[in-house]
This record gives C-alpha cells, sequence and structure tokens, in this order.
C-alpha cells in the first residue's frame, strides 16, 4: 500500500494518507531531537512519496516543530494546500499564566493563533485537543473549537489521550447541538499497549471516529534494538518518557523478532504493520529523528502479515481488560448459545439445560 493510497478519516470528506508524520521530534530544543535541516528533509521525502498528512502540536520542542513544518512550506515551494497539517493546543508554553494552556475558549483562541503564526498558514486542518482539561466544561471547549470552524481558522476537531465516556460526551453533545463532529481520536496502540482495545477503540468504531495510533513502536522498544539478550541503551533526554520493560514484554518482543524473520523485515516494519492492521485504525502515527528511521517506517506499508503471525502476535500481546470488556465478550453465549453470527461461534450456554425449551 503506498502512501498516496488515501483512506477517509472518520465520518468526514478528508482524505489522509494510511501513515502520517509525526515531528514531536522536529528540533533540538530538547536535546535529542532532529535538526530543522534534517526535519525539512524527512517532510520533503514524505510529500515525495505521495503522503499528505503531517502532525504536530504547540508544545513540541517548544514550539519549533510548528515554525519548522512553516518554514518548509513558505520556502520550498510545496503546495500547502495540498497538505493535511494538524495541531494541537492545551499544552502551555508560558509557566506561570493560568490561561495559557488548557482547553477553555480564551486559552483555545490563543493557542490557536499563535499556531497560526508559527506555521506561517491561515488555516489548521485538524485541530486536537491534546489532553483532557478536567476543570473545563467539554462544552466550552466545543463552541470555542466550532466557532474557530465557523471563522475559517479550523477545518476539522480531533481528540487525543481522553478517556472513551468524555470522547463519547463530546461526541453527542456536537450532534445534538449541530457543531462540528470529531472525525478522529489519537491514542497509544502498540504490541506493548493494547488496552485501549476495551472501550475506546469500540467507542470510536461506533461514532464514526477514525483512530490514529501514537507510539505504535513504543518509544523504541518494539524497533529491534532492544532484546532479551542485549537490552538496549535509552537516550538519556529520553529515559524519563520510556521507562524500563518487564518479562512480559520481552516475551512480546521476542516474539515480535521471531515474526520478522518469517517476513524478512525489520522488527520495527513488522510492529507498524500489525498496527496498521488492526480493526477500527485510519492514519497511524510514525515518527523519525533520522531518514534512515523514516524509510524504515514507511516500509510496513509494503508488509502483509499472514493470519498466522497475527494470530502469534495477538496471542502474546493479548491484555487483560477492564471490567465490563472481558465479561462482555464471555457473555454473548447467554443470548446466543450454539449459534454462529458474523463469522463468531458461539458456545453453548452453560445455565441451558439439553431441553431448556420445556417449560
Amino acid at each position: 500500500m503506498p502512501l498516496d493510497s488515501y483512506i477517509t478519516l472518520g465520518r468526514s470528506g478528508l482524505r489522509v494518507s494510511p501513515f502520517c508524520l509525526g515531528t514531536m521530534t522536529f528540533g533540538e530544543d530538547l536535546g535529542w531531537g532532529a535538526s530543522p535541516e534534517d526535519s525539512e528533509a524527512m517532510i520533503a521525502a514524505y510529500l515525495d512519496r505521495g503522503g499528505n498528512f503531517i502532525d504536530t502540536a504547540n508544545v513540541y520542542t517548544n514550539g519549533h516543530s510548528e515554525k519548522i513544518i512553516g518554514d518548509f512550506f513558505t520556502k520550498s515551494g510545496a503546495r500547502r494546500d495540498r497538505a493535511v497539517i494538524g495541531t494541537k493546543f492545551f499544552g502551555s508554553l508560558f509557566e506561570g499564566d493560568p490561561n495559557g494552556g488548557g482547553a477553555g475558549r480564551k486559552a483555545l483562541v490563543q493557542q490557536a493563533e499563535a499556531s497560526l503564526r508559527r506555521l506561517q498558514t491561515d488555516y489548521i486542518d485538524v485541530y486536537w485537543l491534546h489532553n483532557w482539561d478536567r476543570t473545563m466544561p467539554i462544552e466550552e471547549t466545543l463552541r470555542g473549537l466550532e466557532d474557530l470552524v465557523t471563522s475559517g481558522k479550523v477545518r476539522y476537531i480531533g481528540l487525543s489521550d481522553l478517556p472513551a465516556w468524555k470522547v463519547a460526551e463530546a461526541q453527542t453533545i456536537a450532534h445534538f447541538r449541530g457543531w462540528s463532529p470529531v472525525i478522529a481520536l489519537q491514542l497509544e496502540y502498540s504490541l506493548l499497549e493494547r488496552t485501549v482495545e476495551g472501550e475506546l477503540i469500540p467507542m470510536a468504531q461506533s461514532m464514526g471516529i477514525g483512530v490514529m495510533p501514537w507510539s505504535p513502536l513504543k518509544n523504541g522498544f518494539l524497533s529491534g534494538k532492544y532484546t532479551r539478550d542485549r537490552g538496549g541503551m535509552i537516550d538519556s533526554g529520553r529515559s524519563a518518557w520510556v521507562g524500563q520493560r518487564t518479562e512480559a514484554d520481552y516475551v512480546v518482543i521476542d516474539a515480535l523478532l521471531a515474526v520478522s524473520a518469517e517476513v524478512g523485515a525489520s522488527p520495527a516494519t513488522v510492529a507498524l504493520a500489525w498496527v496498521h492492521s488492526r480493526p477500527g485504525v485510519a492514519s497511524t502515527l510514525i515518527g523519525a529523528r533520522r531518514m534512515d528511521q523514516l524509510t524504515a517506517n514507511l516500509a510496513a506499508l509494503d508488509v502483509t502479515l499472514t493470519t498466522g503471525q497475527i494470530a502469534t502476535l495477538d496471542a502474546v500481546s493479548k491484555p487483560p481488560l477492564s471490567f465490563p470488556t472481558g465479561y462482555a465478550q464471555i457473555s454473548q453465549m447467554f443470548g446466543f448459545p450454539g449459534t454462529r453470527i458474523d463469522g463468531v461461534q458461539m458456545p453453548p450456554s452453560p445455565m441451558l439445560a439439553a431441553n431448556a425449551a420445556r417449560y
């Protein structure tokens, strides 16, 4: 599947590439990112291959990520209107300012204006609420976003890292008030983080929201350089973000290495191909600090895993899910004992005698 095999994002008319170029590593301000020159080269390579979806945030490298993207489109001759650029609000760049971040009307409007200046554009294609502002009525946030859409400064709305019940509340309010709907949801999803399968992904599928996984390589732990035998070195500047691995994680990594050997591709490629194949997933966020990493990540679009290989990875990475997800799967046998529905065979119910209909 090439980058220009576009998909529709959620229940909208926006068409995007199957892999979205994430730019959290653009800029060296935090001590471990890519230089502006390398960042612009990666944007150019992504666009040259037919990619059209770029993701950033106001707080990525203190705003430098947005400026790098704006500089690229300003001086490269690339068509801004041919690209889908998304950025996020919530994070504050002004310590001590109570209205510098969050999701209130004052905060989100001024954050949008600042992002537009750094991006050097007059509109944002997808404007994302980066995190849940627990102090803010969601109605205020949604109405502020609707005003930005009405003004032409924002085209579509997305949410990132919110609990399923809050996303459902937001989408329901927007629907009944005739405001712009949520079209996409960013969430962490990988072979080492699958708990979103309990409520977030089924909710998104039901409500017409496209799922966009971030960190599909789990901060690099699924890249192949971290193995049971040799461990792996974590960049000192990123150690606070990535954490350490457990024995259960290495069981997953072992299986990933085995499947990657069968496929003849890198572990990172296989891990990305697995995420991209999951139900509900629209466009997957990929990030890179070097051109070779970007090239390796894009190679996952050319890999198709077999049913057996997917089953192997599913089995070793299957997580315990919070109630009632697991119970809901088991309880289907009580409603449809011994039947086959939508390709799923239900077992007999242990609560029924052989001649249950006698009463």
